[in-house]
């Protein structure tokens, strides 16, 4: 009876370990590494310059992203930008270096930055990748 109550308490103690083990795996955080290039920029903006000016700005991230085939993703919409006097953040992700290598200069980002420069103070820039 005693072996028999030894080896239920085993069994248990080890179903008990799998399972937890099992949780362990499963709940293990998984991230993943891209090559894509994020672009992020912050941007202090003119004090003349007008909500309209800004969203039309902002608006033409989207639209150049549209209109260039290596951008896969954006990010507009500010949550918190640190820095004095910065108001605005925002994402270019670019599929490969190449691609934004290529925009720089490129009519996309000249045509965008009709809008943008005009009302640009200053910024700045970072381009990141795995």
């Amino acid at each position: 009876m005693k072996k028999l109550l030894n080896a239920k308490t085993v069994l248990t103690a080890f179903l008990a370990l799998t399972i937890l083990g099992a949780g362990a795996l499963v709940a293990a955080n998984k991230f993943g590494k891209p090559t894509s290039v994020i672009h992020v920029v912050t941007v202090r903006w003119k004090k003349e310059a007008t909500p309209e000016q800004i969203k039309a700005a902002l608006d033409g991230v989207e639209k150049v992203a549209a209109s260039y085939p290596g951008i896969k993703n954006v990010w507009v919409k500010t949550l918190k930008v640190q820095g004095q006097g910065y108001n605005n953040a925002f994402v270019m992700e670019f599929a490969s270096k190449e691609a934004l290598d290529k925009y720089t200069g490129s009519e996309a980002q000249k045509e965008w930055y009709k809008a943008y420069l005009p009302i640009r103070d200053q910024s700045t820039t970072h381009d990141i990748t795995n």
